[in-house]
């Protein structure tokens, strides 16, 4: 990313009331805990080349879908919900800052439905770190995912090595019909 985009990223960032802090070649963790998981959602669609991948969780909050998707009342994307007793588990990718700007101009943010929530992530060995990941304010009940949406969670799932108990899970969420 040039430094005349990253600066018009800031821009874009401080009009929404955000701050874009760090350099374009920094490196953070994000935590995929949706279709990103899928490498046909975040390798090819979103164009993202992560510099690492690890299997992780976050604790005290709990995957919902409880999101209008698209067509309405036939899908509902991956949301997070605080839930203290609760974890989540999903693919950790190290990637840069400016990465990280490009994968938030594919999910709308800054904008109107999703934004950044920092976690304290725990990879398969135990490690711990901050990584960033998506949060929208939804529904006070949850709704079902497509069946494409939900099978692209659990192959995604499956690929990337998630405990055989959340992919379990993930197979008994029912889909829309």
């Amino acid at each position: 990313m040039t430094r005349f985009r990253w600066l018009l990223a800031r821009l874009r960032y401080r009009v929404h009331g955000l701050r874009l802090a760090g350099a374009p070649h920094e490196r953070v963790w994000y935590f995929a805990f949706g279709a990103n998981m899928h490498d046909s959602a975040f390798r090819q669609r979103r164009a993202m080349c992560p510099l690492e991948w690890r299997a992780g969780r976050v604790r005290g909050y709990r995957l919902r879908f409880n999101l209008e998707g698209r067509p309405r009342g036939k899908a509902a994307p991956a949301n997070l919900s605080a839930d203290a007793d609760a974890e989540v588990w999903g693919v950790l990718y190290l990637i840069t800052r400016a990465g990280l700007v490009h994968l938030d101009s594919t999910e709308g943010v800054p904008g109107r439905r999703y934004r950044h929530l920092w976690v304290e992530a725990e990879d398969t060995d135990g490690n711990r770190f901050p990584a960033v990941t998506y949060i929208a304010e939804g529904k006070e009940t949850d709704g079902r995912p497509s069946l494409r949406y939900i099978t692209m969670l659990r192959e995604g799932a499956r690929a990337h090595g998630l405990p055989d108990h959340y992919v379990r899970f993930l197979e008994s969420v029912r889909h829309a019909e």
